[in-house]
């Protein structure tokens, strides 16, 4: 067991409301959600099924890994026959069914680690292992050798491009090394944090979101402004895929250079945070005047700061933990609803810095509920 951070009488009160607040949100929406994959809310609130519209959307298996999530914590049967109805429905994309390969690519982590991968450590059922360790070899399918980089996205044109995003869907890898023993999988989650660390994070702890490689030697060529503000922009959803992913990668390795890396990632994150009047832009370096929010940003890095406080001394460790109650006090005081108005209930969130809107998105209310379960002491870790 991980040495717990003493907290605060008060502190404790927050992080219990704040649960059941989320609990009960979760158990009303989950209701009107039934063989429904959802992914933003719709002008009334409501829940849309991106499923019918995208069947391998990169976002599908976060409302499974919420479901999850939630049936750990209270083991109710219902979360778990929604997770279980929602595997059976990623299946086509699993089993490459209806022309869905093209719809796979770097994500696959998302939608099975916290899918497939979450049940068989959950309820040690074969056919999570199955799903995930299919979805562990798509992933490896994905690795540029001569680069050392798993490749982003579909096309021709991006097959040298690597995004700071896919340092989250390295614990899939991870896993699948501690099932099977075979080490291609550990070896490729490295290589890929070792090419990311060295092009994607600059030395001042901001990210790139993009960078292109060349694909016979692997020799960086440039960067992309991807869904950030331009080229050297710092987009904050990246940010938190920083700190979170290398923190993870050093939970699996125990390579120094990850956690330093995270907590590098991590202190640009809040100097730029409180810069901004504790307001997560859609990027750190965009225009000040625009005022377009990714609170999805916040609630991911406070989960990677959690991750990073189990690892390091006494004295840094309320740092990191402050840190991360912070940023969740600030995100559900300010911008959570937990009425009816909507289903969703962390608000402000946006896909890209070039979005003229603010929207929901599903794996706001995910990273949100899994950061709180961290606070509130759950000993689970869906990654």
């Amino acid at each position: 067991m991980r040495e717990e951070v003493h907290i605060s009488m008060e502190d404790k009160k927050w992080i219990e409301e704040s649960w059941q607040a989320i609990q009960d949100k979760i158990e009303r929406v989950s209701k009107r959600t039934k063989q429904m994959i959802p992914y933003t809310t719709d002008s009334k609130g409501r829940y849309q099924d991106i499923f019918k519209e995208i069947p391998a959307m990169w976002t599908n298996g976060f409302w499974a890994g919420t479901m999850w999530l939630m049936y750990q914590e209270t083991r109710q049967e219902s979360y778990k026959e929604d997770a279980l109805a929602m595997e059976v429905m990623l299946d086509d994309a699993l089993y490459l069914k209806n022309g869905l390969m093209e719809n796979l690519d770097h994500d696959v982590g998302f939608l099975w680690h916290l899918s497939g991968v979450a049940e068989y450590r959950i309820t040690g059922n074969p056919d999570g292992h199955r799903r995930g360790i299919i979805a562990s070899n798509y992933l490896m399918a994905r690795f540029n050798p001569k680069g050392g980089f798993i490749t982003a996205w579909n096309s021709k044109e991006r097959e040298g491009w690597s995004i700071i995003d896919t340092m989250m869907n390295l614990p899939l890898l991870y896993w699948a090394f501690k099932e099977t023993g075979m080490q291609r999988y550990r070896d490729v989650a490295i290589a890929h944090a070792q090419k990311t660390m060295q092009y994607l994070i600059r030395p001042d702890g901001s990210s790139a979101h993009i960078a292109v490689y060349n694909v016979e030697t692997g020799e960086f060529i440039e960067y992309k402004a991807g869904q950030g503000a331009h080229e050297d922009s710092s987009w904050t959803r990246g940010q938190g895929w920083a700190i979170y992913g290398f923190a993870l990668s050093y939970r699996y390795t125990k390579n120094p250079e990850y956690l330093h890396t995270a907590k590098k990632v991590a202190h640009y994150y809040l100097a730029s945070y409180e810069d901004y009047n504790r307001i997560p832009p859609s990027d750190f370096r965009g225009d000040q005047n625009k005022k377009l929010m990714d609170t999805t940003s916040a609630v991911i890095a406070a989960n990677g700061l959690i991750e990073i406080s189990n690892y390091v001394s006494e004295s840094e460790k309320r740092f990191y933990y402050n840190a991360a109650l912070s940023l969740l006090k600030d995100m559900i005081e300010n911008y959570c609803d937990f009425s009816d108005q909507s289903d969703a209930i962390l608000q402000k969130s946006s896909e890209r810095y070039t979005d003229e809107k603010e929207m929901t998105i599903i794996y706001g209310d995910f990273f949100l509920l899994e950061a709180v379960l961290k606070l509130k002491g759950s000993e689970f870790s869906i990654w």
